[in-house]
Parts: structure tokens; C-alpha cells; sequence
């Protein structure tokens, strides 16, 4: 499977050619600024879901500076709200019933944000159902969190129906838009979308700074990375208050050693075959044990010295601070990596079948050597290979990644001008 042509993406979509002029001309000339309600933000406890947020924000700003943006979010607990306003000081989030009530009867647009499936769809329904205003979805993966089930089990038929009466419907990866076709999606624009996290700009320098010094680890020499189990136990978050899944469990039991070993070895020769430090992080809360269990405690004397785990939980904007000031990051996360790819750093991503399948934008995006598969012996078996290779390789991998956000910067620029030609609508 190859990445989705810009050429082929754009023989989907809208022909925007006025459009080019028009946003320009409307921004200049102070005509009545329109309204998007954006349906983000699902939860706190993962920076990635995090990430959605701001990213889309920041693509609209920079696409759209004209339009007034609305959040309905999930949850902005944790200090998450503070970061985005105070990236965003002119951004309206919406708290109650009545704030939610009257945006949908205010705003002209609703736009369902990036997430790992149509998280909102409750919402988007509603607003189809009260209004009969336009509404679009921008880079999810379909069908999601499909977790034990095949991905053609686990659909459900209302998302075709949403899909089908939508401005557009974009999919995160090529996988989830080969499926849409083939279970009878057809929206008259849709196709791939990066997640909006490629566009998330939030940082927190002094932070990051201060965690740095604190641990002796110097700018470009030191590398990230990343544990994760087959299924996030979310159970072990007092906060969530939910019940062990036991099956979830077992499995994610017997296969933790099979995913973090390979990880675990990447890090033992990167520390004996270069001078770099490893910082093991998390990008959700459960993987501040995990890492610890899986990759810290279990590595070999001669190198742990120089490895640090960090034991607390973070916000997306100390996360892009860090790894801003890496050498690169690898591991089984997805959204780290993206933030990585977005700031120009190196970053490889490790999947499998619990996942979803996004996962697969990587290829989509030109990062197809960068992507392993943890259920494809060939695959484990090049992963500590291929890290050596991008942290010996800096100037190398530099160049794979600039290819990448080029790549992506097209998607995102011709995305935000369907979006600006739907709002006009």
C-alpha cells in the first residue's frame, strides 16, 4: 500500500480556485465573520487527544483568521483549558447546556476535530438534526478502537449516513478511507487528512527547560521513546473509575514482553553505540508504570545510568517543548510521533492490530521505512536497525522528515481552503 497522491487527493475535492481570491478579499474587506463549533478535545489523560485540539485551531487561525471558533469539548480538566487559552485567548469554549444550545443555533459550521473514530457522533447528529447547516469531519480513523473485533464487524451504519450527507469526510489514514469505500461511503469529497496534531504549535518552554537541567540531558543529545500494552488500561486511573477488563488484561499480559523488548533492545544499542541519553516519557497517564516495568527496570546495569524516566504525567505543551530539544523519539505511540515529524524531529512509529489502523499515515505521509508492524517478524526484527539508523543518520533523517511536513503542509493548505469554500456556503 502506497501514500495517497496530493494529485489524487485533489481529483476528490472541491475545485477551489476561486476560493483562493475570496478568503483573502473577505478578511481584508470586514464582512460579518462567520462561526465554526468544533467538536474536540475527547479526553485529558493522553496528550495525543490533547493535541487534536490545538492543531486544528492553529490550522485555522493560520487558514481561516477570519472565523470565530467554538469548542465542545469532552473535558478541558487538568490545566488543559489554561493551555489552550492561552494559546488561543480569543477562543469560546462551551460549559453548559445553554452555551451548547446556543452555538449550534449561532454558528454556521460544525466540524467534527481529528480523533481515532467519529467520537462526536452524537453531537453531529444533533446538529444535523436541529439545524440542517453543513457540517464536515476532519481526519479521524474509521472505524476505531475496533479492539478485538475485525474492522468490518465493528461499524456502525449511522456514521455511513453522516458521512454521506457531510460538506467532506476526511480519514486520518489511507486504510480507513479504502474501507469507507468499500462498505458504500460516498461523500463527493473525501479522502485522506493528516490528524490535525501535525499542526500543534502549544509549548512550554520553561518546563521543558527546567525537566532538562534537572536530569542533565543537553538539546539534540538525547532521544524519547515510548511504551504502550495492546490495550491502554484505563482502569488504573482512579479518576476514570472504571472495572479491570479482564480480557483486555490477560492479553495485554502475554504480550508486553513480545512489543517492549524490541523497544527495550533499540534502547540498550543506542546507549552503547552512540552518546546519546534515552528519556523514557509517556503520552498517556498508564504508561508512567508501564515504562518503568517494561523498559527501565529490566535494562542492564552498564547502561541504565544514563537512561531517565519520567514518573509524572504531562501536558502536550511541556511534551512539544521536549521533544523539540531531541534527537528523536521512537516507540508504540502514534501522537508523539506526529508532534515529532511536525517540529522536524525524527520519529519512528511501532503498531499493531489494537491500534487501529492509524498507524498507517505514516505511509501515507512518506514515512513508509519508519513504520513496523509488532505482529511482522521481518518488521521486529528491523526496528533496532532502523533506530540506529536515524540517530547516527541525523542529516539523513532530517531530510525524510522535511519531505514528510511538506507533504503534509499540502494536505493541510488544501483542507483548510475546502473548509473556508464550505463555511462561504
Amino acid at each position: 500500500m502506497t501514500h495517497i497522491s496530493r494529485k489524487d487527493f485533489l481529483k476528490h475535492t472541491l475545485l477551489f480556485a476561486g476560493y483562493l481570491a475570496a478568503v483573502p478579499a473577505l478578511a481584508q474587506t470586514g464582512k460579518t465573520k462567520k462561526s465554526l463549533l468544533l467538536r474536540s478535545s475527547w479526553q485529558v489523560e493522553n496528550i495525543g487527544d490533547i493535541g487534536h485540539t490545538p492543531g486544528v485551531l492553529a490550522l485555522i487561525e493560520k487558514y481561516l483568521p477570519h472565523v470565530e471558533v467554538r469548542l465542545w469539548p469532552d473535558s478541558v480538566k487538568s490545566g488543559v483549558e489554561e493551555m489552550l487559552m492561552a494559546r488561543f485567548p480569543k477562543l469560546k469554549i462551551l460549559k453548559s447546556e445553554e452555551d451548547k444550545q446556543k452555538a449550534i443555533l449561532d454558528c454556521d459550521f460544525f466540524l467534527h476535530g481529528s480523533g481515532p473514530s467519529l467520537v462526536g457522533r452524537n453531537e453531529m447528529l444533533r446538529w444535523k438534526k436541529e439545524t440542517g447547516k453543513p457540517y464536515g469531519i476532519y481526519g479521524i480513523t474509521f472505524p476505531g478502537n475496533y479492539g478485538f473485533q475485525a474492522q468490518d464487524e465493528n461499524y456502525n451504519p449511522l456514521d455511513v449516513e453522516l458521512f454521506n450527507s457531510a460538506a467532506f469526510t476526511w480519514f486520518r489514514d489511507s486504510v480507513s478511507v479504502q474501507f469507507a469505500k468499500k462498505i458504500g461511503v460516498k461523500c463527493p469529497i473525501m479522502g485522506f487528512c493528516p490528524d490535525g496534531a501535525f499542526a500543534v504549535d502549544v509549548r512550554n518552554d520553561k518546563a521543558a527547560d527546567l525537566f532538562l537541567k534537572e536530569h542533565a540531558l543537553e538539546t539534540g543529545k538525547f532521544v524519547c521513546v515510548i511504551p504502550q500494552l495492546r490495550f491502554s488500561p484505563w482502569w488504573e486511573i482512579p479518576s476514570k473509575q472504571l472495572p479491570v477488563n479482564e480480557k483486555k488484561h490477560a492479553w495485554n499480559e502475554k504480550m508486553k514482553e513480545h512489543d517492549n523488548l524490541p523497544i527495550r533492545n533499540a534502547i540498550i544499542e543506542v546507549l552503547r553505540q552512540t552518546d546519546l541519553k534515552v528519556l523514557i516519557v509517556p503520552e498517556n497517564e498508564t504508561q508512567i508504570r508501564i515504562g518503568k516495568e517494561m523498559l527501565y527496570d529490566p535494562l542492564p546495569e552498564d547502561v541504565k545510568p544514563r537512561v531517565i524516566w519520567r514518573d509524572k504525567y504531562w501536558l502536550t505543551d511541556e511534551a512539544v517543548s521536549t521533544y523539540a530539544r531531541s534527537a528523536g523519539l521512537f516507540g508504540l505511540e502514534m501522537h508523539s510521533p506526529i508532534m515529532c515529524i511536525a517540529l522536524g524531529v525524527p520519529a519512528i512509529v511501532c503498531r499493531f492490530t489494537e491500534q487501529t489502523s492509524k498507524g498507517f499515515m505514516w505511509q501515507d505521509i512518506g514515512l513508509k521505512e519508519w513504520l513496523f508492524d509488532m505482529d511482522t517478524k521481518t518488521d521486529v526484527d528491523r526496528i533496532v536497525p532502523a533506530v540506529l539508523e536515524m540517530v547516527k543518520n541525523p542529516t539523513a533523517s532530517k531530510e525524510k522528515v522535511k519531505k514528510a511536513q511538506k507533504l503534509v503542509a499540502q494536505y493541510q493548505r488544501d483542507t483548510m481552503r475546502i473548509l473556508g469554500e464550505s463555511l462561504k456556503g
